[in-house]
């Protein structure tokens, strides 16, 4: 491998494991031979155009204030949006990939799979009261973010269609504690403002043992009843964005008895409440519902997570491995809500209702250098997930009129429901020449509930110079149904007035779960062309081409039923969709200590073919750029801003079928501004101001109007080390 290649799998943060061989040195006393590096598939993969590594700098130059959410939605392909395109439970926005969908971003730590949203409930229009899953790692305890977008992303199996997001964690490698605090004000006050704290704990007990332990407290304030009131014409008819409170407590034990093995213990505990600010599914503050406003700044739902690991990683003559099996437990604990009609996602009761979901999943992947007629690393894995869901909750609507496959009394229907998938894979990561490298990969995945699937892919990489490359790939990825779209006793009524077109019935229209759903599939391509020349410039173009097929949705087709009583329907694979776009990056040095950076989004197109309408509320253009300055060893200043282009509204409701407001979003801009400065050797202070111009928007649910933009705000961290 040119050194080049290999310095750059080193800039790029590349955790995969490679293998070094080679002869022993034959040079003279005063030369060392170096081993050449055999650079694995998953690290190849790395330097993908579709890639995308956020550092621990990066999280300094501009603090996050609760959710990573908001600093990985400033790379290339990246926004965030809500679960779909209804607008409904707009200020629930999630890490959107490529204008695929918060449900097809799969989100890892340390590489293991993250499942916790999977345990609230998906309504009708495929909303879901979650806030994702970007946040259960504390900011201060991560290392840095791999993001991988496109054919990049299809290696890591079911839900990676849109792309994953890796956050690692950090591993000290020398005995330290930090402690770390951050305030942020909001100017106006009827925005929320956000406290946190963590201290971290870590290092090696001896040259066998080390640890790391961490535990963190964050509070953001939900925003004011009225936030929204003026813009809707003195009214207050939609809420604002609610708060959080997070505990989270997390540890780790690495064991290296000798240089082949390592063994590595995690275990977290998450509990995140929300703090209400009075939003529901289908109904506003205006409503004759005293729960609404009662409720106003207290928990109303919380999400505790636990995960508990135990990894292997192995370094052998022939290869390398790593090996993992890890149990994540999801509580999913809510004030009783409605769930037919208007009232669905309504607050209704002060008991406490549970869903408990476990995810139990295991891997095994092996690096295996050799070399028949090209130098070569084959990459074998195989991989296991389970989910279980215990559910006394979503199950209980009854249906008076008779339903095959579900029965008519709750009491009658069970509580659990699983879905097991065994998925085996296969790359071989291929060094054509010095200039060309080519890596083919298969995955194939079997499942209890949807059957197989087949996702093969090819990725290739040219260097045209050392400076300029070209970059290509394809991968068909897939996302298995979830457990409430495959599950007949999963029953919402719509009391008649969410029918779709065509339907007109006394007694109501019902959807309930198809346990015959395939998978949805996505056949992902991109091509492209970087230059990058090491402290001069850095700049590269890409198109990305995603043909989206058997996508899982509400089917507004009735299944069966009674002319003019009442209509069944199910969940369906429905006809294909398509997402096209541009990215694009440019970065340079203007000075030794001066440097700007930025990156670019189009969407060329983005659309639902059964409705000709959009697939997530996503901008149509974003411009992200920095302005980055070391003014002296000690002092770092950041000019960064984001520009989003407008956001088309959908004119068809996906989940009824039936029209509704398009209202576009108009364009706006943020500007932000930061500053780093180390007191001593052991302090670090930040400070800045969050969207300078203070441009605020607000939510209507008019179209694309579904969610809260807050206003200019000041914020003074502290972060200290020993």
């Amino acid at each position: 491998m040119q050194p080049s290649a290999a310095q750059s799998a080193a800039d790029s943060g590349a955790s995969g494991h490679a293998s070094e061989t080679g002869d022993e040195a034959s040079a003279g006393d005063d030369s060392v031979l170096l081993d050449p590096i055999v650079v694995t598939a998953e690290e190849q993969l790395k330097q993908m155009l579709g890639v995308s590594t956020i550092t621990a700098g990066d999280l300094k130059k501009l603090p996050v204030t609760n959710d990573i959410s908001e600093l990985v939605r400033k790379m290339p392909g990246v926004n965030l949006t809500g679960t779909s395109s209804t607008g409904q439970r707009g200020n629930q926005r999630q890490i959107d990939l490529r204008g695929m969908g918060p449900d097809n971003t799969l989100i890892l730590i340390d590489g293991k799979p993250v499942m916790s949203r999977n345990a609230v409930k998906m309504s009708r229009g495929g909303d879901r009261d979650s806030r994702g899953d970007s946040n259960w790692v504390p900011v201060d305890a991560i290392e840095r973010i791999e993001v991988f977008r496109g054919p990049a992303a299809a290696r890591y199996g079911s839900g990676a269609a849109g792309g994953v997001v890796n956050i690692i964690t950090k591993r000290p490698q020398k005995l330290t504690v930090t402690a770390s605090t951050l305030f942020e004000l909001p100017q106006h006050g009827e925005e929320g403002k956000s406290f946190r704290t963590s201290l971290t704990v870590g290092g090696p007990v001896n040259d066998i043992v080390s640890f790391n332990l961490t535990g963190s407290f964050n509070r953001t304030s939900p925003d004011g009843l009225d936030i929204n009131s003026d813009a809707a014409g003195g009214t207050s008819v939609v809420a604002g964005r609610e708060g959080v409170r997070n505990y989270d407590v997390r540890g780790s034990v690495k064991i290296a008895p000798d240089e082949t093995n390592k063994l590595t213990i995690d275990g977290a505990l998450s509990r995140q409440g929300n703090l209400y600010a009075g939003d529901s599914l289908l109904s506003n503050l205006t409503d004759a519902n005293a729960y609404l406003k009662e409720n106003y700044g207290n928990e109303t739902n919380r999400m505790t997570r636990g995960a508990l690991s135990l990894q292997h990683d192995g370094k052998y003559d022939f290869g390398t491995s790593m090996s993992y099996l890890q149990w994540e437990r999801t509580i999913n604990s809510r004030l009783g809500e409605g769930s037919t009609g208007a009232i669905d996602g309504q607050i209704n009761s002060d008991a406490w209702k549970t869903v408990r979901l476990d995810n139990l999943s295991a891997k095994s992947e092996w690096n295996l250098p050799f070399e028949l007629g090209f130098e070569q690393t084959a990459t074998l894995g195989a991989e296991f997930r389970g989910e279980f869901m215990y559910d006394p909750v979503s199950i209980t609507t009854a249906t008076a009129n008779p339903i095959p496959g579900t029965p008519a009394s709750a009491a009658d229907r069970d509580k659990r429901t699983e879905q097991l998938m065994l998925g085996l894979y296969g790359e071989d990561n291929i060094r054509v020449t010095d200039d060309w490298t080519l890596t083919p990969g298969l995955r194939f995945d079997q499942s209890d509930t949807f059957g197989s699937n087949l996702s093969p892919s090819l990725n290739s990489s040219y260097e045209l110079t050392p400076e300029i490359s070209i970059k290509a790939g394809i991968a068909r990825a897939f996302k298995a149904p979830n457990l409430y779209q495959l599950n007949p006793n999963y029953v919402y009524k719509t009391r008649g007035n969410g029918c779709p077109p065509g339907y007109s019935v006394t007694d109501g229209c019902y959807v309930v779960g198809n346990p015959d759903l395939d998978a949805e599939t996505s056949i992902n391509k991109e091509i492209g062309i970087s230059y990058n020349k090491e402290d001069f410039l850095n700049v590269g173009l890409t198109y990305f081409h995603n043909d989206y097929k058997n996508r899982i949705a509400a089917s507004t087709v009735a299944v069966g039923g009674t002319s003019g009583t009442y209509y069944y329907f199910q969940w369906d694979n429905t006809p294909e969709a398509v997402i096209q776009g541009l990215e694009g990056n440019l970065s340079f040095p203007i000075t030794d200590t001066l440097s700007w950076s930025t990156n670019a989004t189009y969407m060329i197109e983005s659309k639902d073919k059964t409705y000709n309408q959009p697939l997530s509320l996503v901008p149509k253009y974003t411009i992200n750029a920095s302005l980055d300055w070391q003014v002296r060893e000690d002092l770092r200043l950041s000019l960064s801003g984001t520009y989003y282009g407008e956001i088309a509204g959908a004119a068809t409701n996906v989940g009824t079928g039936k029209a509704q407001d398009d209202t576009t979003r108009e364009a706006y801009g943020i500007l932000n501004f930061g500053l780093t400065y180390d007191v001593t050797e052991h302090l670090e202070l930040s400070a800045g101001v969050k969207n300078i111009l203070d441009e605020r928007l607000f939510r209507t649910d008019e179209g694309a109007n579904s969610y809260n933009e807050p206003g200019r705000s000041f914020y003074l961290g502290m972060n200290a080390t020993f």
